[in-house]
């Protein structure tokens, strides 16, 4: 007997899902087609459909139809828990412990029918990864990087969004890695050389540098605070334009590390364990801007007022020149204050611009890469620290061709989301085990 293919998109209802694999009881396995904004074609796929591996989720590599190029994927993990985790258009499903994982699945969820079942799934046994192309695959309509990165963020998505957090804040409790939120308010009493540091790490960044720079001396403030540049040993005339910077305004501190194999979280552990770094470490990027000249003001205010570690803004993409591009304004009100913390485990980012404590920042540095320090040691503080959210435009994201993460490879999107996947797992079994 043939198997059964079963074809649902990848935002669905629980009731479509348990209807689907309804129709397919009596057979060991099914075939499941992801329906998304970019499916193509899938072809040949007896190899994945035969394959030799009993896993209630399989997935493999793919080819694209008349070439030699191999679509890879990552392995899953337990911190996989993205809802746009990507397994391909192509999935091999077990039908009877899919029926029994859904039975723990909330049956009124909308949108997150299938989201919800595979973390139900994985509660059983992690996803398994054929890592050769055991299938094929006519593209169909291509979807922008820029798309694809912001859609968990876009306003149109929040209805979607509320409820995948809801599906993943079940899968929490049931792991045992759900914890309520932080309470202990931080004084922030502590002798610092100044109140604030504005913290840009650069690279090769002759274009925007200046007026970035530019645009944190600009901030209006009672207190006093600097700018610590950190030049990752540019040679495109970046620290030419920092030297002259420095010295003409006594707050620009530019600062050259001694290590030639720093990456921006190794640059940000510089500043923060500068003599001259202040009391609060504010994220500045070397192609962005503040929005308005009070930003720093409304960011130490919130520190002092709700005793947090972290405060993030919103912000507003644009293009080079400042032209707004969509989907416009990035807030992040997904976070709430009673489950923000636990949400963001799930999602990708946690907004610009970031500001940390630095007493607390210097006992939790970050990772020295290039892509997702932030995040980590956003999962870090949220676990034991409050983190503060303001949802005003704080902040001007340029999108263009100098941004490190804009046109990446497969391979190189690969591995930042496996990095991302794998501070998920960290985290979740050290709040497992906080637990």
């Amino acid at each position: 007997m043939p198997m059964p293919v079963l074809s649902w998109p990848a935002v669905c209802s629980t009731a479509d899902v348990h209807r689907m694999l309804e129709s397919a009881k009596g057979h060991k396995y099914a075939l499941v087609r992801l329906l998304t904004a970019d499916s193509g074609t899938v072809s040949e796929a007896d190899a994945l459909a035969e394959a030799d591996a009993d896993a209630g989720l399989l997935y493999s590599d793919y080819s694209l139809t008349g070439t030699d190029t191999t679509v890879t994927h990552t392995d899953y993990q337990k911190g996989s828990v993205r809802h746009d985790f990507d397994f391909g258009p192509l999935i091999r499903i077990d039908v009877e412990e899919a029926l029994d994982a859904l039975k723990t699945v909330d049956y009124t969820l909308r949108y997150s029918g299938w989201y919800a079942l595979r973390l139900a799934m994985s509660r059983i046994s992690l996803p398994q990864r054929v890592a050769i192309p055991l299938y094929k695959v006519t593209p169909g309509k291509a979807v922008s990087d820029h798309e694809a990165h912001f859609a968990y963020v876009d306003p149109r998505n929040r209805e979607v969004q509320q409820e995948m957090e809801e599906a993943f804040t079940a899968h929490l409790k049931a792991l045992g890695g759900w914890i309520p939120a932080p309470t202990v308010r931080l004084s922030h009493t502590a002798a610092f050389a100044t109140e604030a540091t504005v913290v840009i790490p650069v690279k090769d960044r002759a274009a925007t540098i200046a007026d970035a720079v530019k645009s944190a001396l600009a901030q209006h403030t009672k207190f006093p605070f600097n700018v610590i540049i950190v030049d990752n040993h540019s040679s495109d005339g970046t620290t030419e334009t920092l030297r002259e910077l420095a010295a003409a305004d006594s707050r620009v501190i530019h600062h050259i590390p001694v290590r030639r194999d720093l990456g921006i979280g190794g640059c940000w552990n510089e500043a923060l364990n500068h003599p001259q770094c202040g009391r609060f470490a504010i994220q500045l990027d070397s192609d962005d801007l503040y929005s308005h000249t009070d930003v720093i003001r409304t960011i130490v205010d919130r520190f002092h007022t709700d005793g947090s570690a972290m405060v993030v803004g919103a912000y507003s993409l644009t293009d080079f020149h400042l032209r707004p591009i969509p989907p416009g304004v990035i807030d992040h009100r997904e976070w709430t204050a009673a489950n923000g913390h636990n949400n963001l485990l799930r999602v990708n980012g946690i907004g610009a611009p970031r500001a940390f404590a630095t007493e607390i920042a210097r006992m939790h540095l970050m990772d020295n890469v290039s892509y997702g320090e932030d995040y980590g040691i956003a999962l870090r503080l949220s676990r034991s620290y409050r983190v503060s959210r303001i949802f005003d435009v704080l902040y001007l994201c340029r999108r263009w061709g100098g941004n490190s993460d804009a046109n990446l490879s497969r391979e190189r999107l690969n591995k930042f989301n496996n990095y991302k996947d794998s501070l998920r797992t960290a985290e979740l079994e050290a709040r497992i085990h906080l637990v």
